[in-house]
C-alpha cells in the first residue's frame, strides 16, 4: 500500500519556504454538465436503472371513412439500461508527516482528491460520449487511420453536423447542470452545445462566422470554458476533450469534437452515494495501525453514463493546425 512520508513530501527548510501552496493544474470538467440526471433510489434491489423512450406515431393522414372505425395505431417503447459502478482512490499519511509537515497535508489531500474525482467522472462520460454511432471526418478522411495533417474543422463540417442533429429531430439545449452543486440546473438560450479540445478551437477561432465569447451582446448565461459560438452551436473547451493518440495517418493525433443535442445522454448515481469524502485519522485502524502511524483520505462514488439517442449526438475527428 502507497504510504506518503517525508520520502513524497520531503522537510520544507530549504532557503525560504513560501508556505501558500503552488496551485495545480486540472483539466475543466464539463462532460456531465448537460447529461439528463437519473438516480437509482438506495435499496431498490439493483444497481441498474432503465431509461425509456416512447416512440412518436406517424401522422394520421388518412381520412376516415363515414361510420368505419380506424384500425388504431400501437404505443412502442425503447428502453435502455445502465449499471451504477462504484470508483474511488485514496491517500496514507504517516503520523511523522503530519506533526512535521507546516502544509496542511489532509486538506490538501482532500482537495487533490475532489479533484480526481471529477477528473475520474469527466473522463468516463467523455469515453461513453465518444463513441456514439455518428462521426464525420475532416477533410477528406474517410475513417480515423486516413484523417490527415489538414483535415481540420471547418465551417462545411459543422453546418452538416447541425444538418443531421435537426434532420433526426434533436431538439437544442436549454439547461445544463449547475457544476457548482453537480445536480441543480441553469437555464440556457437555446443551442446545441459542442465539446472541443484547445488544440481544435484554435482553428475554430480564426472560421469565417465564428462569433469569440466576448463578442457577445448578452452574457448572462455563459457556460464555464464557453469560447464562443458559430451559428447554433456554442462551444466549451476543455483539455479532456477526447483524443486517439496516434491513431491519425502517419500516427499524428486525431482530435473528437462532440456536437449534441438535449437529452442525448444520461448519468446517474445510487441517491446518497453519488460521492463521498471519506477520512480516517490516525487510530481509527485499531489492530491493523498499533501505533497510530498511518492516516487516510479517499473518495468513493458511483457513477454510470449512458448514450441515450444516438440520433441526438455527433462526433467529427479532425486534425489540427500546427
Amino acid at each position: 500500500m502507497p504510504n506518503t512520508t517525508r520520502t513524497e513530501i520531503p522537510a520544507e527548510v530549504n532557503n525560504h519556504y513560501d508556505r501558500n501552496l503552488l496551485e495545480r493544474a486540472v483539466a475543466l470538467f464539463v462532460h456531465t454538465m448537460w447529461a439528463q440526471v437519473r438516480d437509482i433510489p438506495r435499496k431498490a434491489g439493483s444497481s441498474t436503472i432503465k431509461f425509456r423512450r416512447y416512440g412518436n406515431l406517424s401522422a394520421a393522414t388518412t381520412p376516415l371513412s363515414e361510420g368505419v372505425t380506424p384500425s388504431g395505431s400501437q404505443l412502442s417503447v425503447t428502453d435502455i439500461t445502465a449499471t451504477a459502478l462504484q470508483y474511488g482512490d485514496f491517500v496514507t499519511v504517516s503520523d511523522v508527516l503530519q506533526y512535521e509537515s507546516v502544509d496542511p497535508v489532509l486538506m490538501e489531500a482532500s482537495d487533490i482528491l475532489g479533484d480526481q474525482t471529477g477528473d475520474t467522472l469527466d473522463q468516463l462520460t467523455r469515453d461513453i460520449l465518444a463513441a456514439g454511432t455518428n462521426v464525420y471526418y475532416g477533410g477528406t478522411a474517410t475513417s480515423r487511420v486516413t484523417v490527415a495533417s489538414g483535415d481540420n474543422i471547418t465551417t462545411t463540417l459543422i453546418d452538416k453536423v447541425v444538418r443531421l442533429l435537426k434532420n433526426n429531430k434533436a431538439r437544442k439545449i436549454t439547461r445544463m447542470v449547475n457544476p457548482d452543486t453537480g445536480y441543480a440546473t441553469t437555464p440556457l438560450n437555446a443551442c446545441y452545445i459542442g465539446i472541443v479540445h484547445p488544440n481544435v478551437s484554435y482553428t475554430l477561432k480564426n472560421l469565417t462566422g465564428f462569433e469569440k465569447v466576448e463578442k457577445y451582446a448578452n452574457k448572462t448565461d455563459v457556460m464555464p470554458g464557453e469560447i464562443g459560438s458559430y451559428g447554433e452551436v456554442r462551444f466549451v473547451e476543455t483539455t479532456n476533450a477526447k483524443v486517439f493518440s496516434a491513431a491519425g495517418a502517419s500516427s499524428i493525433d486525431v482530435y473528437a469534437t462532440l456536437i449534441f443535442g438535449s437529452n442525448a445522454y444520461g448519468i446517474s448515481r445510487i441517491s446518497g452515494e453519488a460521492m463521498k469524502n471519506i477520512i480516517k485519522p490516525l487510530g481509527s485502524a485499531g489492530t491493523a495501525d498499533p501505533l497510530e502511524q498511518r492516516a487516510t483520505s479517499g473518495w468513493k462514488a458511483t457513477f454510470v453514463a449512458k448514450i441515450l439517442n444516438n440520433d441526438w449526438l455527433v462526433r467529427f475527428e479532425t486534425a489540427v493546425a500546427s
